[in-house]
């Protein structure tokens, strides 16, 4: 059982209050553990003097059953408690982890997030506050190294997570997991303990566990040094995003060069490797692994370099295949990029951006989008409410244009699509090639972002690399 506030008086947690403003509806994600009673409880104590409108929000992940269960009766007594308005849900993050081919922590935290949006998209609260601590963020710098990430997975846990629907809050990235425990016993406050949290199965609880342990037997400040490398790493990359800003649009060409002077749009995107090669080694590697973005491509390091040295050094004609269907061709000028089979062709050769009819339901093959896109038919077709399509029906599969407009799922409105492109950082000439399906003039389905969904049918989409993954599922209902 919770323990009810104490009016003794004890040492504060270390506490970003600049992330938080007067008046700001809060919602703490309150798990049950030490550090988000900790966040909770020192935000309660605090909420007269920032100004807050304190909520507590606890998602039951279907896992752990009767202890589970505990946790959620015991978050629900601490916010009564306290005089906080509670939300609480309920998912099955075991059956999504096997539907998605998932690991129980990857699910787990997709639908924690998914549910977070949806009371920020329901106007209950203006933001949420986790309670990542230090320790948090020093396993997680750990685990990126380990899996071989760039600067950005460096940076590790932001303390600002920006979406459409409001923000994802980390007050507490300054505090440890001692100085959680110390303040909780202060107050005389208890805490639930998750018995998973012990299972050497996870990956973070080994690190927890077993690694960080062992390194600090080297370095007893381990933890602060890897803190400070996020942040270090976080400045560096705000920094290379604004430079990206400025060069990639000069650097990158969109689509083909056409015979007389020009370009033709629909063939991907290009650099020319002259320009390439007088830049610094790391600025080439910013621009590639930014211009296979665009694509839909995320390269490690062994592909960027394979990249470098096509352009560098590679013979006109040559090509190279790479992750997620992106292709790359050497010309005698430049080095091409193109997702699936879109956009590598002859030097001159000029084309439009084809579209195509899909039927619901229905499969289309997509060359020109690198894609294959499968609509299903959900519920009774046909229905009388003018919007489920019915049999004989068929969706456009086709480029963006100017002016065209998306409602996102958990969004108050229709967006323009090119405001969504923006939000997603694909600016410049990344915008040149971009998938969306049309159903009676609404566009159901945009490549990279969740649609709300379409009554009636669901939307499936994959890159034509027979290997890989579904790109979303942009539109189901």
């Amino acid at each position: 059982m919770p323990t009810r506030p104490t009016r003794k008086p004890v040492a504060s947690l270390p506490l970003d209050t600049a992330l938080l403003r007067p008046g700001l509806r809060l919602a703490v994600g309150l798990s049950g553990g030490a550090d988000s009673v900790a966040l909770l409880r020192v935000l309660a104590a605090r909420s007269g003097e920032l100004g807050l409108v304190l909520h507590a929000a606890h998602l039951h992940h279907g896992l752990r059953g009767a202890e589970a269960d505990a946790d959620a009766d015991f978050a629900r007594e601490l916010a009564a408690g306290l005089g906080v308005p509670f939300h609480e849900a309920r998912v099955d993050a075991g059956a999504e982890a096997k539907e998605k081919g998932e690991t129980l922590e990857e699910a787990a935290r997709r639908l924690r997030y998914g549910w977070f949006r949806q009371l920020l998209a329901a106007g209950e609260v203006e933001a949420v506050a986790t309670a990542h601590t230090l320790d948090d963020q020093a396993e997680t710098v750990l685990a990126k190294f380990l899996r071989g990430a760039w600067t950005e997975g460096l940076a590790g846990i932001h303390p600002v997570i920006e979406f459409p629907e409001g923000r994802i809050l980390r007050p507490l990235l300054s505090a440890t997991r001692a100085e959680v425990e110390d303040y909780l016993r202060a107050l005389g406050q208890s805490w639930r303990e998750d018995s998973s949290n012990r299972h050497l199965t996870f990956t973070r609880n080994r690190i927890r566990h077993e690694l960080l342990p062992l390194l600090e037997g080297w370095n007893p400040q381990l933890r602060e040094h890897l803190a400070q490398m996020a942040e270090l790493a976080r400045d560096e990359e705000a920094w290379w995003q604004a430079e990206l800003a400025r060069v990639a649009p000069q650097l990158l060409l969109p689509g083909r060069p056409v015979r007389g002077g020009g370009r033709a749009a629909g063939g991907g995107l290009a650099i020319d490797v002259t320009r390439l090669a007088a830049l610094a080694p790391a600025l080439q590697r910013r621009l590639l692994r930014y211009a296979a973005e665009q694509m839909g491509a995320a390269l490690d390091f062994a592909s960027t370099e394979a990249l470098r040295a096509l352009a560098l050094t590679g013979r006109s004609g040559q090509k190279r295949e790479l992750s997620k269907g992106l292709r790359a061709e050497r010309t005698p000028r430049e080095l091409r990029l193109a997702a699936g089979g879109a956009g590598i062709g002859r030097e001159g050769e000029a084309g439009a951006i084809p579209e195509y009819a899909v039927a619901i339901p229905g499969e289309v093959e997509a060359p020109a989008f690198g894609l294959r896109l499968r609509i299903e038919v959900s519920g009774p077709a046909g229905a009388p409410d003018g919007r489920t399509p019915g049999p004989g029906r068929t969706a456009k599969l086709r480029n963006w244009k100017p002016g065209d407009r998306v409602r996102l799922r958990y969004s108050a409105g229709p967006r323009k699509v090119k405001e969504v492109l923006e939000r997603l950082r694909i600016t410049g000439t990344g915008r040149t090639l971009w998938p969306v399906l049309e159903v009676d003039g609404r566009i159901v389905w945009m490549r990279g972002v969740e649609v709300e969904p379409e009554q009636g049918i669901a939307v499936q989409a994959a890159f034509l690399d027979a290997d890989a993954k579904p790109l979303s599922g942009g539109a189901k209902g």
